[in-house]
């Protein structure tokens, strides 16, 4: 970093990053920004006045790349008219035709890193900036777990903390275990005194980030229902939630954790993908429809305030409707505050991608749009239970469509909107629920403590 540092004396070089994808990159690209503020590189929100430009991908859905290649084009016609920097990488940068698609079509690419190799960026630039090389910096065996990479965080009062990286699930779908590799766990240590670190700068909300948190491995038996028992007891931090969980790992432990809390979310997001036992199985998400909802009534009855979020993919192939109709029958069944709908996209490399039954591009939205309709009627039964109750809400900063407006979010994650100072940004108050609209709640304060 002082090497870049060094050649940056005395100039204002300007960054711009455009994330895509998980909070997992979100996480990342606030290490970046952390890594170029060393650097003496400053934040522009306006990409065509940046000196150094990076793309951090996403590959979990087709249409990621079409967006990364189509900024690439329009990065080549500012390049063509000055010297700029252009970096790309994330998880898009460990698929090997992507690798050698950028290389062909985009050789004006400065640096490419890989999802092991974040921490060298500093190293990257220098190389590319003082000795005018192009860089490749990819591994494809599974990285490190590197500690002390600084970070500059996009929120004043709200952090995710990365607790684990890669998955070993092998989801038939998904590229994650390729690209983000096999899971490794940070330290119990490390990811407490970094939490310890946020409540003494004013910190109330932290996110714990993984793949699959709920097979958190600290050694000696420490598992993540002790990690979550430690947060809680950290002075300062006020609410925790974490994703994403796996439905087969949800142990009775972790259950009686969140039951014991008082801080804990009680939003739990629970991927379920599928309804159908059959697709289940396709999927290799080692369980059945019955097997989840057992575990959701488990939790209903542990913690009946527990709300639950999920994601489902419509149209994986072999997708019957009756398979569809199971999928249904959950959102019936379990009611969820949240439903993240995906039309589901091939992606090269996983073995669903070539599964021959793949499902025609009509049928599949027709399906998505079935279940939104059914989500969307679902959204309205389940806000009017919040009118006349008090919610307990982390003011997060002015609403975007009215400045003179607050917004903050319940413990179920509904947006709250409401009148009150700027001063309140970034504490917790008290809001009584007026009325509901169907992506939001209205709400007025009833104390600024």
């Amino acid at each position: 970093m002082n090497k870049v540092k060094q050649i940056n004396q005395n100039k204002q070089l300007k960054y711009y990053i455009l994330t895509m994808g998980c909070k997992l990159n979100e996480n990342d690209s606030e290490k970046m920004m952390g890594m170029l503020e060393k650097m003496n590189y400053v934040q522009t929100e306006n990409m065509k006045e940046a000196d150094l430009y990076i793309i951090n991908t996403c590959c979990v859905r087709e249409n990621a790349e079409e967006k990364v290649f189509g900024k690439l084009g329009e990065l080549k016609a500012i390049k063509d008219k000055r010297n700029i920097i252009i970096t790309i990488g994330g998880c898009m940068m460990q698929e090997e035709h992507i690798q050698e698609k950028i290389k062909k079509s985009y050789p004006f690419v400065d640096v490419m890193f890989g999802t092991h190799t974040l921490y060298k960026l500093p190293e990257d630039l220098y190389i590319a900036i003082n000795k005018n090389k192009k860089i490749k910096d990819i591994l494809d065996v599974d990285g490190e777990v590197y500690e002390g990479i600084p970070i500059k965080r996009t929120s004043s009062n709200s952090a995710s903390v990365t607790i684990m990286y890669g998955c070993n699930n092998f989801c038939t779908y998904c590229i994650v275990p390729y690209v983000r590799g096999r899971e490794r766990s940070r330290t119990p240590q490390n990811i407490l005194q970094e939490i310890e670190e946020l409540a003494k700068k004013g910190y109330k909300e932290v996110t714990l980030l993984g793949q699959n948190v709920n097979s958190y491995n600290g050694g000696e038996g420490y598992k993540f229902a002790n990690l979550l028992r430690d947060v809680e007891k950290i002075d300062g931090i006020e609410t925790i939630k974490f994703v994403s969980p796996h439905p087969k790992d949800f142990t009775d432990d972790v259950i009686e954790a969140i039951k014991d809390s008082k801080k804990i979310s009680k939003l739990l997001h629970v991927p379920l993908q599928s309804g159908s036992t059959n697709i289940l199985k396709v999927m290799n998400r080692k369980y059945t429809k019955e097997q989840y909802l057992s575990l959701v009534q488990k939790i209903k009855k542990e913690i009946p305030d527990i709300a639950f979020s999920t994601d489902i993919i419509v149209g994986f192939p072999g997708e019957t409707e009756e398979d569809f109709e199971d999928t249904l029958d959950v959102v019936e069944k379990v009611n969820f505050e949240q439903i993240f709908m995906f039309i589901y996209s091939r992606r090269v490399g996983t073995p669903a991608d070539r599964m021959e039954n793949q499902i025609p591009e009509e049928i599949k939205h027709k399906r998505f749009n079935r279940l939104k309709e059914l989500y969307e009627n679902k959204i309205d039964e389940n806000n009017k239970k919040y009118i006349g109750t008090v919610q307990k809400v982390l003011v997060e900063g002015t609403s975007r469509n009215n400045e003179d407006m607050l917004t903050g979010r319940t413990d179920t994650n509904k947006v709250i909107i409401f009148k009150g100072s700027k001063e309140l940004i970034g504490k917790m108050i008290n809001i009584k629920i007026i009325s509901e609209h169907k992506w939001y709640l209205k709400g007025e304060m009833l104390n600024e403590s």
